[in-house]
């Protein structure tokens, strides 16, 4: 079994991808484009939810090296710049989509790109119909969130829409539940970490790649080292916790 078997799958979690926006969740096409060839030069094999849930759930087999490559919301970016880069290094993604923005705002996807992209194997999901943060909302509201927006995406795409990435990463206990309820398979956190057979399937953990200063090297450290960062990110948790914030300001984590 590979290394990456043994100390759970990765999955990274991206948003936007352009050389205009400027903020913490936009990488540049530069910056993508090397990430994406550290992967491909590292012998990485892009995987899709399917893949990766049956392997947690059944043991079934994965390729050498397996990453689960993912954007949430579905800007137009996505594919005007991040799917040829993908394509170039033979690698698929999946999309979790806010299905009431698609192909009703230029910021955003049209249902003519998600479908070429599907036909070319990258999966789509579920982001809810409005990104409405669901830790927040009624009952009624989740469920009509939940269900709506994966009716509109299998409607569209002919295929069956089983996989939630949560907006904000925001859930609890009730809204996995009425997830389950409503027929989803697995959903996706922003909680970093990888996978194991361990881990709950609503509850799945990613690695979220960020923009800025360093990020290529803060790249290579989250999905090296994704399992120190945590241990780091808990100890210095526990000191602000009791009190000694000035050494928990000296650590710092990428």
């Amino acid at each position: 079994m590979s290394t990456s078997l043994l100390s759970g799958i990765p999955v990274l979690n991206y948003h936007q991808i352009n050389n205009k926006a400027h903020n913490a969740l936009t990488l540049s096409s530069q910056e993508f484009d090397a990430q994406m060839a550290y992967l491909h030069e590292s012998g990485y094999n892009s995987i899709s939810p399917d893949q990766l849930v049956d392997y947690l759930q059944y043991g079934k087999t994965l390729p050498p090296n397996p990453i689960l490559i993912t954007f949430d919301d579905g800007y137009e970016d996505n594919y005007r710049v991040a799917y040829p880069i993908l394509q170039k290094y033979n690698f698929t993604a999946t999309i979790f989509l806010i299905t009431d923005f698609i192909s009703n705002s230029n910021r955003y996807l049209t249902w003519s790109q998600v479908k070429e992209m599907q036909e070319n194997g990258f999966s789509f999901g579920s982001h809810t119909l409005s990104h409405l943060f669901l830790t927040n909302a009624s009952d009624n509201d989740i469920l009509f969130q939940l269900t709506k927006s994966r009716e509109a995406m299998e409607w569209r795409l002919n295929q069956k829409i089983e996989y939630l990435a949560y907006p904000g990463g925001a859930y609890d206990q009730q809204v996995i539940k009425l997830a389950r309820q409503v027929g989803y398979r697995a959903a996706f956190t922003i909680d970093l970490g990888r996978n194991t057979a361990k881990c709950g399937l609503f509850t799945l953990n990613r690695i979220p790649i960020f923009a800025g200063t360093h990020s290529f090297l803060r790249f290579q450290l989250r999905l090296k080292f994704t399992q120190i960062i945590i241990a780091v990110q808990s100890f210095k948790d526990k000191l602000n916790i009791l009190g000694a914030t000035t050494i928990a300001n000296w650590i710092s984590t990428p």
